[in-house]
């Protein structure tokens, strides 16, 4: 269990906003799961044949499902409520070579320990590098060996990602979200902070001026000192929550989109699931391939024929697979379509 303690000042600095790099990150981390819900099945299947072949070997290397933690540099908060993802991208180029070595070592860290808890991985760990081995692969060791070059090279493959995984689908993606943003806006202006929290998602509740997130992995607790809290909503976390806490970064919780199929027991707000049935409505990529497809990526995701029998927990839930696009068959080169319509 995962605690953060508010002050007046901190609700007062609570904010929300979308970010491009979370949409990226959370589905990396869905693609890698072997048996992704039915609700994102189609959107993931589509997606593995779009990226095979693909040279995205440090950007799959750092999202690892079977991990509780995620380098917290791969989602720096955003700067705005609405950033776009070259808003986003020159956030992630202006991260510090220190920061991006010491996220890494606590990813080393976490890879040692398959429970953990915020008073150890907020400890300072730059005692000595990371042994080998300790580190996902030999391009994260070189990211932490020259995090310049390093930055600059994840940056373009998040941006060659985007263009096959996300930009076909992301006017539809980008509705979702500005809805719940306003959702939560709404809710705040009626009912203030437990009006905003009630129905972030399973797990998570609202009490006596704390939140209280449900981890199976992680635990501690965190009293806030006027920072506040940045509450970011998610097409692909479902049926999870993230949360990132360590100093210094702003403490973040990424949740569930409304939309998205809701929590068992959620309050009458969340609308049903088929209130998200997506298509694309521009022509996706344009790819050399031994492989057919159609022109038009199918609807994603499907609505799922019912709800979820049980809430999963929220802390990380996919164990990793070995798919990766470098090793996948199929697509070799490919040519980005025309950019989707703006909503």
């Amino acid at each position: 269990m995962l605690t953060i303690t508010f002050t007046v000042a901190d609700l007062a600095r609570t904010r929300l906003a979308m970010s491009p790099l979370c949409e990226v990150v959370a589905s990396v981390r869905l693609l890698k799961s072997p048996r992704p819900h039915p609700f994102h099945s189609r959107w993931a299947r589509t997606t593995r044949e779009r990226l095979a072949g693909i040279e995205l070997d440090l950007l799959f290397d750092l999202v690892d499902p079977s991990v509780w933690y995620l380098a917290d540099f791969l989602t720096p908060p955003p700067n705005s409520p609405l950033p776009d993802l070259e808003a986003d991208l020159g956030t992630l180029r202006r991260v510090s070579p220190d920061q991006v070595r010491a996220d890494l070592d606590v990813l080393a860290y976490a890879r040692r320990r398959p429970l953990g808890s915020l008073a150890e991985a907020q400890l300072p760990r730059r005692l000595r590098r990371p042994r080998p081995g300790e580190l996902p692969s030999a391009g994260v060791d070189e990211l932490y060996a020259d995090p310049v070059d390093g930055i600059a090279r994840l940056a373009d493959q998040v941006a060659a990602y985007w263009e096959l995984a996300i930009a076909p689908y992301w006017g539809r993606i980008r509705a979702l979200l500005d809805s719940d943003l306003l959702y939560r806006g709404r809710r705040l202006s009626q009912a203030g902070p437990a009006g905003l929290f009630e129905d972030l998602a399973d797990g998570v509740r609202w009490r006596d001026g704390a939140l209280s997130i449900r981890h199976r992995r992680f635990h501690g607790e965190r009293t806030l000192s006027g920072e506040g809290l940045l509450l970011t909503p998610s097409a692909f976390v479902w049926p999870t929550v993230y949360s990132s806490t360590i100093p210094p970064w702003q403490p973040t919780l990424t949740y569930p989109a409304r939309g998205t199929p809701p929590p068992s027991g959620t309050s009458p707000h969340a609308p049903p699931p088929s209130a998200w049935q997506l298509s694309s409505e521009s022509p996706g990529p344009t790819c050399s391939t031994t492989s057919t497809r159609p022109a038009r990526p199918p609807s994603w995701p499907p609505a799922p024929a019912s709800p979820p029998a049980a809430s999963p927990s929220t802390s990380a839930p996919y164990e990793a697979q070995a798919w990766s696009p470098a090793t996948a068959p199929g697509v070799r080169s490919c040519t980005p379509g025309p950019p989707p319509p703006t909503p």
